[in-house]
Parts: structure tokens; sequence; C-alpha cells
């Protein structure tokens, strides 16, 4: 199973596009915040995939979309936020604990704008980077021998 993940598309719904053309095998899209007005758009011109999506500090307080959630997807839970909320530009200790705290076996987050992929005491620790800026985006394969994080930067 290959999920997509992005983040911090700050308006450019077609960056959004192309990562989905991109990845055509990945079903599930999780998109970590800054972006909720494209989300939405692209979700709705794509209705064979399933978008997950929270709220970024630069999304409109009015979204519907909440600050961090968590879902169950191949077996393994994934606890999925913007990053704000628990400091990562400055550590990743909190979001490190947050995501133990829920048993998360994969903590994504963006915000930074910076990519990473970090693998720590059973806890992967994704930030996809930012699709509108960089053009990153990071995929996950949840297959039976583990889980695979993948960064990419769109040609």
């Amino acid at each position: 199973m290959r999920i997509l993940v992005v983040s911090d598309t700050h308006g450019d719904g077609y960056a959004l596009q192309n990562a989905l053309w991109a990845q055509p095998e990945a079903h599930l899209v999780f998109h970590l915040g800054d972006g909720a007005r494209e989300l939405e758009q692209v979700a709705a011109a794509n209705p064979d995939r399933t978008f997950y999506g929270v709220r970024g500090n630069c999304d409109s307080e009015f979204c519907d979309l909440l600050g961090n959630r968590e879902e169950t997807v191949g077996g393994k839970r994934i606890f999925f936020t913007h990053g704000h909320l628990w400091s990562v530009k400055f550590t990743l200790s909190r979001i490190d604990y947050a995501a133990r705290e829920r048993r998360a076996d994969i903590a994504l987050f963006g915000h930074t704008h910076q990519p990473l992929s970090l693998y720590e005491d059973g806890v992967y620790l994704i930030n996809p980077g930012s699709l509108g800026y960089n053009k990153q985006y990071a995929t996950v394969d949840i297959v039976s021998g583990g889980i695979m994080p993948i960064l990419h930067t769109l040609r």
C-alpha cells in the first residue's frame, strides 16, 4: 500500500495534482496543512483517491480541518499534524513524544518546509518538505515487511 504525503502547498493546486499524477498507485493522500483550499479542490477532482488533511498555521481558522489526527492504515497507526503546534522548527522531541504517547508507528508533519525521514526506536518521523515552494513530497509504502518512506522532488 502506497501513501502520498504532502504539506505546505500554499495555494499551488497544480503541484498537488502533479504529485498525484506522479504517484498513480498511491490511493491514500495525507495533506499536512497550509493548503486546505487546494486540498479540497484537488480531492473533489480525484474521487478515486482518499484524502486526509489537517489544518496548518496558514489555513483559515474557519476551515473544517482539525489540527492533528490519527488513522490506522495497513495495520500501522499514523499520527499526523502540521507541526506548528509541536514546535517542530525548534525540536523534534515534542512530536516524537506525541507520537509515542499515541502509540503511533508513524508521525507525519510539515511546517518546516524541510524534508526529513528519521527512524528511532520503532517510530518513523516523516516531513515531506514543501510541495508548494520546493516541489517536495514523500511516499510511504506499508508492506508486509514493514514501512518504507521515500522523499521525492517533482520534476
